[in-house]
Formats: structure tokens, sequence, C-alpha cells
């Protein structure tokens, strides 16, 4: 954080390591949980020195079914810095009963939709969300939420609740927004966790496109923050330990048609792509 200087950030969008043993390259995802949230503690309070006063902080956390507290483990941490203001429910898979859905959905059938990971245990439920924690300095900031709003489902609610804003809501505090199908995962994403850059896109939207003068996230991994500052053409700054890692973020940015600057150019290159299940 160093690089940066004070108050220069917009927005931050991340997710850190989840302390849940995920087999990353160049660090060490199994610490005590009082040594990983003082970890946490040290990036939040390097992020404060940056945030501007009007900033917003998204951050992604996931637990598992055994430590479900974790995420709030982490949340309490940031919130020691910074205040809650949001809570973000990224869903990667759903299912919707047709009967539950109504008539004005006009579904043929029941729907299942996206990705989840399957858990091999009677004990507990696939896991099919994750978090998006909106931490501000101040709780106050105001957000452009019909950036990434939705049409009204019920058309007579758009004179009865908010004539101003036509056919679009608040898209509220739960996303939809599924991995693509991995068919190589060497290539379609050499990481062992990863967001789709739909999620940081839609945390740069909702904050306001027009303020962000520098979003940055601290830990880059492949690249999807940096992916989606690019569509948007909003300035971006990211930070990745592991050069293999940073490569793969820089190529994919190239392919994307945007020429990524690196202080410290990465030397080594993605391995060689392998066959892989599909996701």
């Amino acid at each position: 954080m160093e690089h940066l200087a004070p108050g220069s950030v917009d927005v931050v969008v991340t997710s850190p390591p989840y302390n849940l043993g995920v087999a990353y390259r160049s660090y060490a995802d199994r610490r005590p949980r009082t040594e990983y949230l003082r970890f946490i503690g040290g990036v939040t309070r390097g992020l404060e020195r940056v945030l501007a006063e009007e900033g917003s902080f998204f951050l992604n956390v996931a637990g598992s079914p055994k430590d479900p507290w974790l995420p709030w483990d982490v949340a309490r941490e940031v919130g020691k810095t910074f205040v809650l203001q949001n809570v973000i429910h990224w869903v990667k898979s759903i299912a919707i009963d047709r009967a539950s859905a109504g008539r004005s959905a006009h579904l043929t059938g029941d729907l299942a939709v996206g990705h989840y990971k399957p858990v091999a245990s009677q004990r507990f439920l696939h896991g099919a969300h994750e978090y998006i924690f909106h931490f501000t300095r101040t709780g106050r900031v105001a957000l452009d939420r019909l950036a990434i709003g939705v049409p009204y489902q019920d058309k007579s609610n758009v004179a009865r609740w908010d004539r101003q804003s036509g056919d679009v809501r608040c898209r509220g505090n739960t996303w939809f927004l599924p991995y693509r199908t991995i068919r190589r995962s060497a290539t379609d994403r050499p990481h062992p966790a990863s967001f789709p850059p739909e999620l940081p896109e839609q945390c740069l939207k909702l904050h306001g496109r027009a303020r962000v003068r520098l979003a940055v996230d601290p830990f880059l991994g492949i690249g999807p923050s940096a992916i989606a500052a690019a569509r948007l053409g909003v300035p971006f700054v990211g930070f990745e330990i592991d050069p293999i890692y940073l490569a793969v973020a820089a190529d994919r940015l190239t392919a994307a048609g945007v020429r990524p600057i690196a202080s410290s150019p990465p030397t080594a290159r993605p391995p060689r792509a392998r066959r892989g299940r599909s996701k």
C-alpha cells in the first residue's frame, strides 16, 4: 500500500485467502485463526490509509460447512476499522420451483441454474453462496443502485413506488452470478479460488462508475478485478505475490485488448494446458 497515495483509492474490491487450506502456489492457506485475523487486520489498516473518504471496500469471503463463522470473524476484524454498510449474498447456484415463481415468471418447469461445489456429507448442504461485505468509512456513502438495477416484474409497481427511475428497481442484496463452465482448468481458470469478473464489475458500477478515479485489488490472483476495471474503463492497480498468477492476469488483460503495466514484470509463464473436468 505504500505505493499508493493517501486517499487516492475510490473502490477496493478483493477476495483474500479464506484460510480453508486452499492449495495456492505461494501462500500457506492454513494458519491459526488468531494469526489469520491479524493478517486480515494488517491488510485493512493498509487500506484505511489509501481509501478515499467516500470510498467503498467490497470484500468477498466464504466459509465452509464446518466453519460457517469464518466470514463473520473476518467481517468483525475489518469492522474495527471500517463500517459495514451492506451485506451482499453472491448466489452461485439456485433452484426455483415453477409454482413458487408464479405465472409472471413464464417458467415451463422447475429451474436449477448455476454451479456449486458438491459436499460429500449427509450432514451439510451444498455450498451455493458467498458473502460480499461492503465497508465504508462512515456507513453513509451514496451508491448508484440503479446502475445494476433490474426491471420491475409487476409493472404496476413502476408508478406505485418510483416514477422517476422508470422500469428499473434496485437489484437488492442478492446477486446471482454463476461461473462459466470450466472445460480446461489450466487455461480457463488456472487458480484454485477466483471470482468471475462480473462480480467486481457489479461492485464498481454500484459504487458509481463516474466517481471511480482508481480501483485496487490487493489480492489480484489471475486478474478478474482487473478485467472488470478494463471493461468499464476504470484506472486500476492490483497486487499479486505469485509470478505465475500475475503472468496469467497479464495474458488475460492482453487478450481483452488491454496492455498491462507492471512495476516488476513476471518472468514465469503459466503451465501448459491440461484437459480437466467441466464444472
